[in-house]
Formats: C-alpha cells, sequence, structure tokens
C-alpha cells in the first residue's frame, strides 16, 4: 500500500517542472528512503527474530559485547530495500551511472548475505573465508573500475584530482584507473565493514560521508557551478545526489533502530554494501582523496587491523611470541579496553567524522 502511495505520488509529480530540480528530489530521497525505514523496520525486527537470526559474537572480543549474543542482525536488508525504492522513484533511471550505482550495491549485498547467512546458521562470527570474499568483491570492484574507464569521455573524468589546489590534477592510464578505482571501491566497502563493531559507529559516518558526496556530485554534475569551483564536470553525475541522499535517508532511519543499545544489527549485508556505493561515487564524482580525508574513521579502523595483524606476525617470527600494538584491533575496540563506555567511543568518532567532513567540504572553495 505504502509502495503504491510513493510509486503514484512520483509518477504525478514528475510531471510538474518543479520536480525536475535535483536538489528538490534530493530532499523527496531522503524523506522516502525514512519514511520506508521507519514503517518497515518494526516489522523486519520482529521477524528476524522470528527466525533466531541473530549476532554471532566473537568470544575474542570485550566481556561486555556477549550480551549483544542474537541480537537480530541482517538489518542491512532494510537499508538496501530503503535505497532502491527511493532511487528508483525520485532518480532518472536512464542515467547509467545510477544503474552503476544500484549494481554495485546489490552486488556487495549479496556477499555480505552469504556471509551473514553463513554466520547465522552455523554461529560462526567469521563468516565465508577472506578468499571468498575479497574474490567476489574483486570481480564486481573490477566490472566498475572497467567500465567507468571504457566510458570515460573526457580526460578530467579519469584524471585524479588533489584536493585545495586549484587545476591540479594527475592523468591516469587505464591500468591506473581501473586499479586505482578498484582499491577505492573494495577498500572502502570493507572499511565500513571493519568499522561496524559498536552500535551505531559505522552507519552515522556513512550517513555524513555520503551526504557530503551528494553535495560532490551536484557540483560535478552542474558544468557552470563546477567551472566556478575548478572541479571537473561529469555529465550526469547530478543525479547521483539522489542516490546519496537516499542512502543518507536511509542510513538515519536505520540508525533509528541502531542506536545504542542496538535492536538489530546492520551485518555485512549492510555494512559492505554502503561502503562500495560510498566508494563507487567518489570514483565517479573524482573524489578519491577527499573520500580518504573524510572517511578518516573508516580509513584508521582499517589500518588499526593491518598494523595489528602485521606486527603480529613480524614479532612471532623474530622473537617467537607475537605483540601487539593496540589493546585490541579494530581501533574502536582499543578504546573500549582502555575504558572507554561503548557510547564514549561511538559519539567521539561521530564528532571526528563531522570535522573531517567539513574538511572535506571546504575543498570545494578553498584553493
Amino acid at each position: 500500500m505504502l509502495l503504491e502511495l510513493f510509486k503514484f505520488l512520483a509518477k504525478e509529480i514528475h510531471g510538474f517542472n518543479v520536480f525536475n530540480y535535483i536538489t528538490l528530489r534530493a530532499v523527496m530521497a531522503t524523506i522516502t528512503s525514512l519514511v520506508i525505514s521507519f514503517a518497515f523496520g518494526p516489522w523486519l525486527i520482529k521477524k528476524l527474530n522470528e527466525y533466531n537470526i541473530g549476532q554471532a559474537v566473537r568470544s575474542d572480543g570485550p566481556r561486555d559485547h556477549l550480551i549483544k549474543t542474537g541480537t537480530p542482525t541482517m538489518g542491512g536488508g532494510l537499508i538496501l530495500v530503503s535505497i532502491i525504492v527511493s532511487t528508483l522513484l525520485w532518480a532518472d533511471i536512464r542515467n547509467n551511472y545510477i544503474w552503476l550505482l544500484l549494481i554495485v550495491t546489490l552486488g556487495f549485498g549479496l556477499i555480505g548475505f552469504v556471509d551473514d547467512l553463513k554466520k547465522v546458521i552455523y554461529k560462526d562470527p567469521n563468516g565465508i573465508s577472506a578468499g571468498q570474499k575479497y574474490l567476489w568483491q574483486s570481480i564486481i570492484g573490477l566490472s566498475a573500475s572497467i567500465y567507468l574507464w571504457s566510458n570515460a569521455v573526457t580526460p578530467e573524468q579519469t584524471s585524479l584530482i588533489l584536493p585545495f589546489f586549484k587545476n591540479v590534477s594527475f592523468s591516469m592510464n587505464g591500468l591506473t584507473f581501473i586499479l586505482l578505482s578498484y582499491i577505492v571501491i573494495v577498500g572502502s566497502s570493507n572499511a565500513v565493514n571493519l568499522t561496524d563493531g559498536l552500535d551505531g559507529l559505522a552507519i552515522m559516518p556513512a550517513v555524513m560521508v555520503a551526504s557530503a558526496l551528494g553535495v560532490f556530485a551536484y557540483v560535478a554534475g552542474n558544468f557552470v557551478i563546477a567551472k566556478y569551483l575548478s572541479i571537473p564536470y561529469i555529465s550526469g553525475a547530478g543525479e547521483l545526489a539522489i542516490f546519496c541522499t537516499a542512502m543518507a535517508g536511509a542510513g538515519l532511519g536505520f540508525l533509528w533502530f541502531n542506536t545504542y543499545p542496538a535492536e538489530v544489527f546492520m551485518g555485512d549485508l549492510g555494512a559492505l554494501a554502503l561502503g562500495a556505493a560510498i566508494g563507487t561515487v567518489a570514483v565517479i564524482v573524482r573524489q578519491e582523496i577527499v573520500l580518504f580525508i573524510m572517511g578518516g574513521i573508516f580509513v584508521v579502523e582499517t589500518f588499526s587491523v593491518a598494523i595489528q595483524v602485521m606486527y603480529f606476525k613480524y614479532t612471532k617470527f623474530k622473537y617467537g611470541v607475537g605483540k601487539r600494538i593496540f589493546l585490541m584491533a579494530p581501533l574502536h575496540h582499543h578504546y573500549e579496553k582502555k575504558g572507554w563506555k561503548e557510547t564514549q567511543v561511538v559519539v567521539r568518532f561521530w564528532i571526528i567524522t563531522m570535522m573531517l567532513v567539513l574538511i572535506g567540504i571546504s575543498s570545494l572553495k578553498i584553493r
């Protein structure tokens, strides 16, 4: 009933010129995602509980996390449905970028779905093997990167932009562009997934970064504004603002149920998909470095895991006993071990992300 109402409204109002404006459709996409999340969130949580689709908590994690065992997971499905429905209603579906984003989001979401399903069925907090996960991520990430390279029509669409410097960019050949794009898409996907370890920790930074990328998409898709701000004009990129705001609305709607103490977790189904979508948008609008800045929390969380693993293996090889730099990785668990409460870690990471996002947006003008 609700979906039919949205379809009717979208059909009717698309006939009015005022709804040709991307900004208004972006607002409507946000509201639509929020409404879908609020409307179907309680029903989804109830169904997940009925089918015992609960989280398996890692045994070597913080002891107070054991109470989270059994909390419904795979709530990322709610996020994906909200994004997809809202995007199809309000975005121009003739835009190839929109379909690329939907395919990438659904593809990575499917990987996460299989991973979560294994965790639920076999009560294995590790899910599918890292090799299998990276294989399928690589297939989708490389396919998207190759598609973007083969469909680029101007050199600016494949150049690496250096923020905060006017007209400074680096041309890339096909191999370099595809490799960088692949790293950004797959890396962003896994970074968000690694950050998703505390109630609300990953989803709010994802909302903030997606919203900021929506601004970049709108600017890049507007020839006049892009020229004024000295950033590459990407024909059709403006429609990505609709997708980004749909992500933001879906994320905020999910946060309503994911805030401490969480009623539901998004699982790999949501985290992998959101990260990949954010990375893909950054690649399309040529803001990979800005994404690195705005998503600083995701970056630090990822590096904390990499550093911990490498240092442990190095010290075990050299001294026979593995040593750790952090009390526990990812980084959010390190601060928990130091005595920070879960809510303190989450809110402080949110504040840091907000500061980094503002720095990223400022790169539009500070050149």
